[in-house]
């Protein structure tokens, strides 16, 4: 394993441990401005958060992913395991083939999501935004598996936008044309790729030991210049996912491991996945919960939504008829690129489920140094806002 260092340039949060990129992100940072991710230092913005959001829509990004956390699950039970733990039915997902999973407690209330990849029915890598290693043994006790924390073995980067495919095959990568979103092979020895990514574009994942991971950097670096490559931060990176109408945990859902306070928790069919739910697979956690939810509804509804004017609303309160309130924003921002002013929002059942006219957002204005509240009407939409069909091209055009 790969010896951890800690931070000690200014301006970077002391206390934290540096990913192998670590280095390569601080030379380029201009703004400074760093957060902690699971124990490591991440950007949040290293040039403009304006720069890099374009660049993700146009040109080529590299974001680090390192800090996820990394579980393998290997064993004659590993397909099993997986089974009992995450909602949808694992058997369907092939080898070399990546999954999006949610996993619950016994209530049906979310943990956290992730995406599984599959190398065959008895070895799979999950990984996830929460610390799993812990529920990962008690969901596995009694089993013939083996499961074990890679996550500071295995380094990864984000490869995001319309040019990355040209960007990896300019940098010498066995041609990955044929691969299918959700799809992932090794494309040299100990280098994986996977068509995975955050940003409802075109984009790649890319995996590799901690050890070798300067050299992948380098390597894409080096043959970025001609596609417009540039490393983001999270605040990038975050516009576009909302864009694409992904949902991230501790924003649009507590995950209830975390959560301090009873009823906090959400289900995955409130939180709008309940296709991700296979009840026919046999038993899981929740799944006697989750099916009296089925029968009986949910307690809320977490929605994509459109708000009149170009004031982000992010937090803002929803009502019902100006009157009623029934929920608030969880996500929100002015899309650049929709040129409308979008945000996924919880609403309280059976608004957002029955009823869904009639929904207004109180926004509050600073104009001047003086506040102006708003109420502003707001529409429910049920598609992604950015949908690009270079993002599931197979294979992916030049650009």
């Amino acid at each position: 394993m790969a010896k951890r260092k800690t931070i000690k340039p200014k301006h970077v949060p002391m206390g934290l441990i540096q990913t192998p990129f670590f280095e390569r992100l601080n030379a380029l940072s201009r703004a400074k401005s760093w957060t902690g991710w699971a124990g490591y230092i991440s950007p949040l913005v290293l040039d403009t958060v304006e720069f890099e959001y374009f660049a993700i829509r146009n040109q080529a990004t590299l974001f680090d992913i390192s800090p996820m956390h990394k579980y393998r699950v290997t064993g004659p039970d590993a397909l099993a395991v997986l089974n009992r733990l995450v909602t949808r039915d694992v058997s369907k997902i092939r080898d070399g083939r990546v999954g999006y999973v949610m996993w619950c407690d016994e209530e049906g209330m979310l943990i956290d999501d992730g995406t599984l990849f599959r190398f065959s029915e008895t070895d799979f890598r999950l990984c996830c935004q929460e610390p799993m290693f812990t529920w990962l043994l008690d969901t596995a006790w009694g089993y013939d598996v083996r499961i074990i924390d890679e996550s500071d073995e295995i380094a990864a980067v984000s490869l995001q936008g319309p040019t990355s495919w040209s960007l990896l095959q300019d940098a010498g990568f066995a041609d990955v044309s044929a691969m299918k979103p959700f799809d992932w092979r090794e494309v040299e020895p100990d280098i994986w790729i996977s068509r995975t990514g955050f940003t409802g574009d075109l984009g790649y994942e890319i995996w590799v030991p901690w050890a070798k991971a300067t050299v992948l950097w380098d390597r894409l670096w080096a043959a970025g210049d001609h596609w417009g490559l540039r490393a983001i931060g999270f605040e990038a990176l975050n516009m576009s996912r909302i864009e694409a109408g992904f949902i991230a945990a501790g924003v649009d859902f507590q995950p209830v491991h975390a959560a301090m306070r009873l009823h906090r928790g959400r289900t995955p069919i409130e939180l709008g996945f309940g296709k991700m739910v296979h009840f026919d697979k046999g038993h899981f956690n929740g799944r006697r919960a989750l099916l009296k939810q089925r029968e009986n509804g949910g307690r809320y509804a977490l929605v994509k939504i459109d708000i009149e004017g170009f004031k982000p609303a992010d937090g803002a309160l929803l009502y019902h008829k100006k009157k009623k309130e029934v929920g608030f924003v969880t996500s929100g921002i002015w899309s650049p690129t929709m040129k409308s002013n979008i945000a996924l929002a919880e609403l309280k059942a059976p608004y957002g489920i029955d009823i869904v006219d009639h929904i207004w957002a109180e926004i509050y204005v600073n104009e001047e140094g003086q506040w102006d509240k708003r109420l502003v009407p707001v529409t429910l939409q049920d598609k992604p806002f950015f949908s690009n069909t270079r993002a599931r091209a197979t294979p992916p055009r030049p650009y």
